[in-house]
C-alpha cells in the first residue's frame, strides 16, 4: 500500500463520498443480518408448534393452528422480503458513493498525469517512448481506478459484514464460532503469499503492455514506411511475437487466479462442515437450538462472497500497487527547465550567445561548444552547417527546451533561466525541422499560432507561407482536415503550413529550423521574398543547409562539429574562400545542373 499513500489526498477531498459510502455499507449489512434472525425465529416458531399442531389432529383446532404458523411463515416471509429490498437501496446508494468517487479520482488523477507530462522538458520524452506514456495515464490509471472504486467498496463490505457477523456468532456460542473460524488463519497466510506473487506478475504484466503499446503506436506512425517496404509481414510476426509475450504474462497471473478461488471456496466449505458437526453436538447438549444452526449456517455463507472476494481484491490492489507504483515514477520527475526569477516581459530581441556550450544529458553527446555570437534587435542571422553541426541544438537551446552546460545565453541583456518560460516562448514563433500537424482543419492547424486570428489574417498568412493556392484547391479548403500528422499533405505543404503558423502569432523572434528543405527552388523563392519583408523589425534566425537561404540574413555564421568555423555576411564569407564558399559554390553548381 505504500504507492497507493500517494491517492490519500484524493480520499480527502472526497472524503464525504467515502463517509457516506462506509454508512450505506453498514446499513445495507444490518439489513442483510437481520434476515438470518427471522429465519431462526420462524424455524423455532414452527418446531414449538408443530407438536400442538399433531396433538389435535382431526379436530378443527388443528385448522385454526395451521392457519397461525401459515401466517406467522408469511409475515417472517414478508420481513425477509422487505429487508432484501432495503438491502438493494443501500447497496444501490453504496454504488452511488464510492463508485461515483472512484470515477472523479480517475478524472482528478488522469489530468494530473497530463498536466505533468505538460511540464516536463524535452530530454524527458527522449528517454521514454509514447506508448509508455499513454500506457501510465490509460491502463494503468484504469487499474488503480478498480482499487478506488469495486475493490475498496469490497473491502469496506467485508470488514464491516465480517465485524458484524462474527460479532453477533461469539454472543451466539463463543465455541461454535471458534471452530467456524479455524479455516482463516490458514487463509490469511495464503492471501499473503498469493498477494506477493500477483504484485510480481502485475508489474511484468504492465511493462509488457507498455511494450506492446509502444510497438503499436510506433507501427501506425511508420505505416507509410512499413508499406512502401512491403514489410507487412515482418511488422505482424513482430507484434505476434510481443502479444505472446504479454498474453504469457496475463496467462500467469490467471493461473495463480484459477488455483487462488478454489482454495478459499474449500476453506470457507470446511468452517459449513464445521459448524454442523460442532452445532450438532452443541444441540446435543442442549446449549443451542437447531433454529441457531441453520443461522450459523446462513452466517458462514453470509462471509463466503466477502471472503472469496478478498481474493479477487487482494489482486486487485496489487495490480493498482503495480500501477501506481510505474504512475509515481513520471510524478515524481521534476522537471529541471525552471525561471528562477519569473520575469515577465516584452522581448526587443536582441540575443547574446556567451562561450556556450551544450552536452546532451541522455546520450552524454558534445553538441556544442565555446559558441559566441550577437544579433541586434531587428536583425537576422543565418546559421550554416551540414547535418549533426549542432543547428537544430542552438535553436532548442534558445527556446530553453534545454539549458546550458556552459555559458550562458542573454536576452536583452537578462539571462535566459530568468524569465517566465511560457510568457517568453509566447513571443517566439518556431518553425521546426520536423514539422507536426494535428490532425484537425488547415484553419485551426494555422490558427494553433494565435486563436484569436480572424479569417483574414489566417488567409494572409497562408499567402505569405506560399501555401494559399493549394489550400483553396481542395475541396473544403481550409476545413480540409489534415489527418494525423498531416498525414494528407504533402512534405512542403506541411512546411508551409506551419510557416504560416508561426508568422500568423507576429512574434518579436522569429526561428526557422531548416524549413525549406521539403519545397521546390521556385516556391522557396517566393517564400524568400516575402520573408524579406515580413523579417523587417522582427529579429529572426534562419538555419539551414541551403545557401540560397542563408542571403536573406544580414550576418552568417558556419558551424562544424559543434563549433563556430566561419562568421560573417554572405559577401565576406564569399570573399574569405572558406568553407562556406565551397558549399555555395557546390549548390550553385547543383541549381544550375537541375
Amino acid at each position: 500500500m505504500r504507492e497507493l499513500s500517494y491517492l490519500n489526498k484524493y480520499f480527502l477531498k472526497y472524503k464525504y463520498f467515502l463517509f457516506w459510502g462506509i454508512v450505506f455499507t453498514l446499513i445495507s449489512n444490518l439489513f442483510a443480518i437481520i434476515p438470518a434472525q427471522v429465519v431462526r425465529h420462524a424455524l423455532e416458531m414452527v418446531k414449538n408448534n408443530i407438536d400442538q399442531y399433531r396433538l389435535f389432529n382431526g379436530s378443527g383446532l388443528q385448522k385454526s393452528i395451521y392457519e397461525i404458523i401459515t401466517l406467522s411463515i408469511a409475515v417472517f416471509g414478508a420481513v425477509i422480503l422487505i429487508m432484501a429490498i432495503l438491502k438493494g437501496i443501500f447497496l444501490f446508494a453504496v454504488r452511488q458513493t464510492i463508485i461515483v468517487m472512484s470515477r472523479h479520482i480517475e478524472y482528478d488523477l488522469k489530468n494530473e498525469i497530463y498536466a505533468h507530462y505538460q511540464t516536463l522538458p524535452l530530454a524527458f520524452y527522449k528517454k521514454n517512448t509514447t506508448g509508455d506514456l499513454m500506457a501510465r495515464i490509460s491502463e494503468d490509471v484504469g487499474k488503480v481506478r478498480m482499487y478506488l472504486g469495486p475493490s475498496l467498496m469490497y473491502l469496506i463490505n467485508m470488514v464491516i459484514l465480517v465485524f458484524l457477523v462474527i460479532s453477533y456468532m461469539f454472543s451466539v456460542n463463543a465455541r461454535l464460532t471458534w471452530y467456524v473460524l479455524i479455516p482463516m488463519p490458514v487463509l490469511s497466510i495464503s492471501i499473503f503469499f498469493v498477494s506477493s506473487v500477483i504484485n510480481k506478475k502485475s508489474e511484468l504484466i504492465q511493462k509488457s503492455l507498455s511494450n506492446l503499446s509502444t510497438f503499436v503506436q510506433e507501427s501506425f506512425s511508420g505505416i507509410r514506411v512499413i508499406k512502401s517496404f512491403a514489410k507487412e509481414d515482418v511488422f505482424f510476426h513482430s507484434f505476434e511475437k510481443e502479444s505472446k509475450n504479454y498474453q504469457h504474462q496475463t496467462m500467469g497471473l490467471t493461473r495463480v487466479d484459477a488455483l487462488f478461488s478454489p482454495s478459499i471456496m474449500f476453506l470457507i466449505g470446511l468452517s459449513t462442515v464445521i459448524c454442523i458437526y460442532i452445532g450438532g453436538q452443541e444441540i446435543i447438549a442442549g446449549r443451542l437450538s437447531a433454529g441457531n444452526i441453520a443461522e450459523f449456517i446462513m452466517y458462514v455463507f453470509m462471509l463466503t462472497w466477502p471472503l472469496t472476494a478478498l481474493g479477487w481484491t487482494s489482486g486487485q490492489i496489487q495490480r493498482a500497487e503495480a500501477s501506481q507504483k510505474r504512475i509515481n515514477e513520471f510524478l515524481k520527475t521534476q522537471n529541471d527547465i525552471v525561471s528562477h526569477k519569473n520575469i515577465n516581459k516584452k522581448l526587443e530581441g536582441n540575443i547574446k550567445f556567451e562561450n556556450v556550450g551544450f552536452l546532451y544529458p541522455d546520450t552524454g553527446i558534445q553538441a556544442l561548444k565555446n559558441i559566441n555570437f550577437e544579433i541586434k534587435r531587428g536583425k537576422s542571422l543565418a546559421i550554416i552547417g551540414t547535418t549533426g553541426s549542432g543547428k537544430s541544438t542552438l535553436a532548442s537551446l534558445l527556446l530553453r527546451m534545454y539549458d546550458v552546460t556552459e555559458g550562458k545565453i542573454l536576452v536583452d541583456g537578462i539571462p535566459l533561466q530568468d524569465y517566465s518560460i511560457a510568457e517568453y516562448r509566447k513571443q517566439l514563433g518556431y518553425v521546426p525541422q520536423e514539422v507536426f500537424l494535428f490532425s484537425d482543419t488547415i484553419e485551426n492547424n494555422i490558427k494553433f499560432g494565435k486563436n484569436s486570428a480572424s479569417l483574414a489574417e489566417v488567409h494572409q498568412s497562408a499567402r505569405n507561407a506560399e501555401i494559399f493556392d493549394n489550400i483553396i484547391g481542395f475541396e473544403k479548403g481550409f476545413d480540409t482536415i489534415v489527418g494525423e500528422r498531416g498525414i494528407t499533405l504533402s512534405g512542403g505543404q506541411k512546411q508551409r503550413t506551419s510557416i504560416a503558423r508561426a508568422l500568423l502569432k507576429d512574434p518579436g523572434i522569429l526561428i526557422l529550423d531548416d524549413c525549406l528543405s521539403a519545397v521546390d527552388t521556385h516556391t522557396e523563392n517566393k517564400i524568400l521574398e516575402n520573408l524579406k519583408v515580413l523579417m523587417k523589425g522582427k529579429t529572426t534566425i534562419i538555419i539551414s543547409h541551403r545557401v540560397s537561404n542563408a542571403r536573406l540574413a544580414d550576418q552568417i555564421i558556419v558551424l562544424d562539429q559543434g563549433e563556430i568555423t566561419e562568421k560573417g555576411s554572405h559577401e565576406e564569407l564569399l570573399a574569405n574562400g572558406g568553407s562556406y564558399k565551397e558549399l555555395y559554390d557546390r549548390q550553385l553548381m547543383k541549381e544550375e545542373v537541375l
